[in-house]
């Protein structure tokens, strides 16, 4: 290689890297930050729209008498200043009062049992009533809709996701946490454009 395409590529590189690395700041930025056991409270209009409409005056932070709804900060970009339930740490009861006062519409009115935060999915390779290594029933007597959202088949919960509202309250009992944090029963969120 001669030394004049040589200091031309030394040029190319850095500007490459620090374009990719732009890149990746600028979709850290607009990336949702709901993923598994991290929901919007019930009622959420879907994703896609909920960063716009959600004016961010923290009333559902307020009005929540179990405190399991925080803003997000600074660090989720648009996002910031928008509500989120980590439902491990502290699930969602369902009491509705965040929707009652969200001024915009962004939480909007729906029944407890019509709520879809999300799913709750069992991990048959982490549970220990799928495994056989325990009675536990901890997620199914968590539940507030026994018996309609979870139920027990030869003492192994079995979800049924019509049903489910992703209150997480079975995530939050459940005694079995894996190395990467999660629960052997987690609250996935709603596919795209199917929130309430």
């Amino acid at each position: 290689m001669k030394r004049r395409s040589f200091l031309k590529l030394l040029a190319v590189l850095p500007t490459t890297a620090l374009t990719a690395g732009l890149h990746e700041v600028q979709a850290g930025l607009f990336r949702s930050p709901v993923r598994t056991n991290h929901l919007r409270p019930p009622g959420a209009v879907a994703e896609e729209v909920f960063v716009g409409k959600c004016i961010r005056c923290g009333r559902c932070v307020e009005s929540c008498p179990y405190h399991c709804i925080d803003l997000l900060d600074i660090r989720h970009g648009v996002h910031a200043g928008t509500p989120l339930i980590a439902v491990a740490d502290i699930p969602c009861y369902l009491c509705m009062r965040c929707v009652e006062v969200c001024p915009t519409g962004t939480l909007q009115p729906v029944a407890q049992e019509a709520t879809r935060m999300g799913t709750a999915v069992i991990n048959k390779f982490t549970c220990g009533a799928w495994l056989g290594l325990a009675l536990c029933r901890t997620c199914y007597d968590a539940c507030p809709f026994k018996e309609k959202a979870i139920v027990l088949r030869e003492l192994m919960p079995i979800v049924i996701r019509e049903a489910c509202t992703g209150c997480g309250l079975c995530t939050h009992a459940c005694p079995i946490t894996a190395p990467d944090q999660t629960k052997a029963i987690n609250i996935e969120p709603p596919t795209k454009g199917a929130a309430a």
